[in-house]
């Protein structure tokens, strides 16, 4: 059992009610300098969570220092160091490849500079904040069996297993599947690339389909985020095969909006709340700054299984109307 797992069981991390996650009493920050650094933010959910605790330490009277890297490894790390050496109150890390910044986020804690992740698990960090990405894999993997009746051949993507949240994501998916024996993933894997990612999963999507050209070689399409979807669905629109449906997770607006769409093989995407993640981990860190050591190892912030049936409402739910 992993770490996460026992304090899940433990009850060792908060479950954050959209109230609570707008109540006004969190501590000012004012005087305070907050370090931000981010794998990237090209991506809606990056980008969002990044805006979150930029805008979130302006609110609370604090001075970001907010540094993207822009999806490269080397830059971040020299992102840290430079961070390391300025020295704020603390630190917020968002993503990354958890073996690249394992051994700098140690840096941050040997520094005695407070350390809180945003999506990303570490020994180092005092407060990750996050989605439930167990609930995430399996509420999405069991949408998934559900429409297909439990038989069909799916075409997974698995290239980016390397961050923490993804893996979960792509456990889960297998943990599931282990009860549904008449769902076959198609071997190989397929690898989503970044940058051009919708680009590329349309490619290989494409390719995949001309493999299997007949109705019924295959049912749907699995990605553990919704770009690599995006191009899958482009892809399967083109190659008029609409029977092959598509799952993703993170509920960028596009995405929402082509699983509302009746016509669209998107048939569901689970939605995260980037922008309240990345203020809810402004939140956790004043908090701690002005004294309370009592904050859990992991906040969650709730996440909405979007359908065709319900993805207008969630929409309005999201923010994205």
């Amino acid at each position: 059992m992993t770490l996460l797992r026992k304090l899940l069981c433990t009850g060792a991390a908060i479950m954050l009610s959209s109230t609570l996650a707008h109540a006004d009493d969190v501590p000012s920050l004012k005087g305070k300098r907050i370090g931000i650094t981010v794998a990237g933010t090209e991506h809606y959910w990056d980008l969002k969570a990044y805006q979150g605790q930029v805008d979130e330490v302006k609110r609370l009277g604090g001075i970001p220092v907010a540094l993207d890297a822009g999806r490269n490894d080397s830059r971040q790390i020299a992102q840290i160091q430079t961070l390391i050496a300025q020295k704020p109150d603390a630190i917020i890390e968002q993503l990354g490849s958890t073996p690249v910044l394992g051994p700098w986020l140690k840096k941050i804690h040997d520094a005695g500079i407070p350390l809180f992740t945003v999506d990303t698990v570490s020994p180092y960090s005092i407060n990750d904040t996050t989605s439930d990405n167990y609930r995430i894999g399996e509420e999405l993997a069991l949408k998934m069996a559900s429409d297909l009746g439990g038989r069909g051949n799916i075409v997974v993507f698995n290239g980016a297993y390397n961050v923490p949240v993804i893996a979960i994501r792509y456990d889960e998916l297998r943990l599931v599947l282990k009860n549904f024996p008449g769902i076959h993933i198609i071997q190989p894997e397929l690898h989503e690339v970044v940058p051009n990612t919708v680009q590329n999963a349309y490619a290989q999507i494409t390719d995949i389909l001309t493999k299997y050209p007949h109705k019924g070689d295959i049912a749907a399409v699995w990605q553990a985020w919704d770009v690599p979807q995006v191009g899958a669905t482009q892809a399967i629109i083109a190659a008029h095969r609409d029977e092959v449906h598509t799952y993703g997770v993170d509920g960028s607006p596009d995405v929402v909006k082509m699983v509302g769409d009746p016509n669209s093989p998107a048939a569901a995407v689970v939605a995260q709340q980037p922008y309240l993640i990345g203020k809810t981990a402004v939140d956790n860190t004043a908090r701690y700054l002005a004294g309370d050591h009592a904050i859990p190892p992991y906040t969650f912030v709730p996440s909405i299984l979007v359908t065709k049936q319900n993805a207008a409402a969630a929409a309005r739910e999201l923010g994205q109307n």
